[in-house]
C-alpha cells in the first residue's frame, strides 16, 4: 500500500501539466538562466569589459593632466600617477624626446619608446582635430596590446609639447581561470539549492490548490458538508471563501429542493387520490344513478383542472426563469383588470364570506404586459386569500404615486417574521415552520411567477409585515399619460 501511495505521488509531480511540475521547471529554467548570464558576463565578456574599463582610466587620466599642465605640481603628479596605475607617462617635444619627467642618476628611468611607435604616435596626433587620441597599439617588446593616449599641451612658445600616456592592458587569462573554478563551484550550489527551493515553493502553491481539488470532488459526491480550507495566499483564500459560500448556497438549493419535491408531491398526489376514489366510486356505485354521476365527475373534473394548473404554474415558472417568455408591452389600466381578476374570486365571496375591498384612483392606465400583469395580480391576491386572518378581509389599493402607479394587496393573517422576508420571493420556499397547508386556490410556486415577471418589466416591489397583524404586498409600474 505505501509503495502504491509513493508510485501515485511520484505520477503526480511527473505529471507535465500539473502545476507542480511547471512551477518547479520554470524555477529551474530561470536559477539556469541566470547561472548562464553570470558565465556569460563573467567570461566571454571579460576581457572586452577589462579593455573598455583600462580605456576609459587611461583616457581620464589624460585628460586629468591635459588640465594640470603647467601646475608647479605637475612633474609630481606624473611620477605619482605613472607608478600608481603601472603606466608610461611623458611629455614629448617636436621630435619625440622626452623632457619630462626630468630624471638624475639616482631615480628609475621611465623605459625608452620606441621610436616607431613614437613617430606614429605624432603622425596621429598632428591628424587629430581636436589635439587628442587614444588607441590601442600592439608592443611587441612586450608581447602585449597597449593602450596609447596623446595630447597637445598648451604652451607659450611655438613649440609642440606632447603627453604621451602608455598602459598596458594586461593578460588576465589566469584571473579568468580563478572565475571559471569558482563559478563551476557557483553553478552546482545554485542549481542544488534552485531544485531544492522549487520543489519546496511548488509544494507550497499546490497544495492548497490540490486541498480544494479533493474538496470540490467530495462536493460533487453530493456530501454539503464538506469545508474548503484556505492556504497563505489571498488568491487562495478568496477562492476558499467562494467555494464555502457556493456550498453553503447548493445546500440550501438541495433543501428547497426537497421541500419542493414534498410540496408538489402532495399537490399532485391529492388530486390524483380524489380522481381515482371518485372514478372507481362511478364504476361501483354511482355509475347508474346521474346525480350521484355527476356529482362524482364534477369533483373529478375539479381536480383534473387544479392539476393542470399546478403543471401550467410550474411551466410558466421555468419558461420565466429562462428567459424564453418574450414580453408584449402596450398600454392597459391596472384597475379594470383587478376588478375582472377579483370576479374570479367572486366564488370565494358567496361560498367562504371573503371579503374584498378595491380602493383605485381614476387614471391607472400603465405600460407593460397585460397578460402577464393579470397573471401577478391573480397570484398575489391568491396568497392573501391562502394566509389573511379569520375575519377573512383582503384590501387592495391602487395609488398614483409621482410617475408611478402603485398596486398592493394587504392581508390580516399571521405575518411572516423578519428573516424569513428575503426568502419568501425564492422559487418554491417556504417558511421556518416547514408546515404544508393545502392552498385554497393557486398552486404554492404563485409568489417566484410574480418576482419573475415584475422583474422583467424591471418594476420595483416588495413586502412589508408584522408579525401577528398581516402582510403588504405591493410593486410599481410606470404610469401613463394616456387617459
Amino acid at each position: 500500500m505505501n509503495k502504491l501511495k509513493r508510485m501515485n505521488k511520484l505520477k503526480t509531480w511527473m505529471d507535465t501539466k500539473s502545476l507542480k511540475f511547471k512551477l518547479w521547471t520554470y524555477f529551474i529554467v530561470f536559477a539556469g538562466m541566470i547561472v548562464a548570464i553570470l558565465w556569460l558576463l563573467q567570461i566571454v565578456l571579460l576581457n572586452t569589459y577589462y579593455k573598455k574599463m583600462k580605456t576609459r582610466e587611461i583616457k581620464k587620466i589624460g585628460n586629468q593632466l591635459v588640465n594640470e599642465y603647467g601646475q608647479d605640481h605637475f612633474e609630481d603628479l606624473i611620477y605619482r600617477t605613472s607608478f600608481k596605475d603601472g603606466m608610461i607617462i611623458q611629455v614629448l617635444d617636436e621630435r619625440g624626446v622626452p623632457i619630462l619627467p626630468v630624471t638624475s642618476f639616482d631615480e628609475m628611468r621611465p623605459p625608452r619608446i620606441n621610436p616607431t611607435v613614437v613617430f606614429q604616435f605624432i603622425q596621429k596626433l598632428s591628424a587629430s582635430e581636436d589635439g587628442r587620441v587614444l588607441y590601442t597599439v600592439e608592443d611587441f617588446r612586450l608581447r602585449a596590446p597597449t593602450v596609447v593616449y596623446g595630447a597637445v599641451l598648451p604652451t607659450d612658445g611655438d613649440e609642440l609639447l606632447y603627453l604621451y600616456i602608455n598602459g598596458i592592458l594586461e593578460p588576465i587569462d589566469s584571473t579568468i581561470s580563478v572565475l571559471k573554478d569558482q563559478l563551476i563551484i557557483v553553478t552546482i550550489i545554485s542549481l542544488l539549492l534552485a531544485i531544492a527551493l522549487s520543489f519546496l515553493i511548488a509544494w507550497k502553491v499546490s497544495r492548497p490548490i490540490t486541498k480544494l481539488t479533493n474538496a470540490a470532488s467530495i462536493l460533487a459526491e453530493g456530501n454539503y458538508d464538506v469545508v474548503f480550507e484556505s492556504g497563505d495566499y489571498t488568491e487562495i483564500n478568496k477562492l476558499a471563501d467562494t467555494l464555502n459560500y457556493a456550498t453553503q448556497e447548493l445546500s440550501k438549493t438541495e433543501v428547497v429542493r426537497r421541500d419542493f419535491i414534498a410540496s408538489v408531491s402532495h399537490d399532485l398526489k391529492t388530486p390524483l387520490t380524489l380522481i381515482k376514489s371518485y372514478a372507481e366510486m362511478i364504476r361501483d356505485i354511482s355509475g347508474n344513478q346521474a346525480e350521484k354521476r355527476n356529482a362524482h365527475l364534477k369533483v373529478i373534473v375539479d381536480e383534473a383542472d387544479r392539476l393542470a394548473e399546478l403543471v401550467n404554474d410550474i411551466l410558466s415558472l421555468s419558461q420565466l426563469q429562462s428567459g424564453m417568455v418574450e414580453m408584449k408591452y402596450h398600454f392597459f389600466d391596472m384597475g379594470k383588470i383587478t376588478k375582472n381578476t377579483l370576479k374570479l374570486f367572486q366564488v370565494l365571496s358567496e361560498r367562504d364570506g371573503y371579503i374584498f375591498t378595491l380602493d383605485c384612483d381614476e387614471n391607472t392606465v400603465v405600460m407593460g404586459d397585460e397578460r402577464k400583469m393579470e397573471q401577478v395580480i391573480y397570484n398575489l391576491i391568491s396568497n392573501a386569500v391562502n394566509f389573511t386572518g379569520e375575519d377573512h378581509r383582503i384590501m387592495i389599493r391602487i395609488r398614483e404615486e409621482e410617475e408611478y402607479i402603485k398596486w398592493e394587496v394587504e392581508d390580516t393573517g399571521p405575518g411572516i417574521k423578519e428573516e424569513d422576508l428575503h426568502h419568501i420571493w425564492e422559487r418554491y420556499y417556504r417558511s421556518s415552520e416547514k408546515t404544508h397547508q393545502r392552498t385554497v386556490v393557486g398552486t404554492g410556486v404563485g409568489l417566484s411567477i410574480v418576482k419573475n415577471i415584475l422583474m422583467a418589466h424591471e418594476a420595483p416591489f416588495g413586502i412589508d409585515s408584522t408579525v401577528g397583524k398581516g402582510s403588504r404586498f405591493w410593486f410599481l409600474l410606470k404610469k401613463s399619460s394616456k387617459k
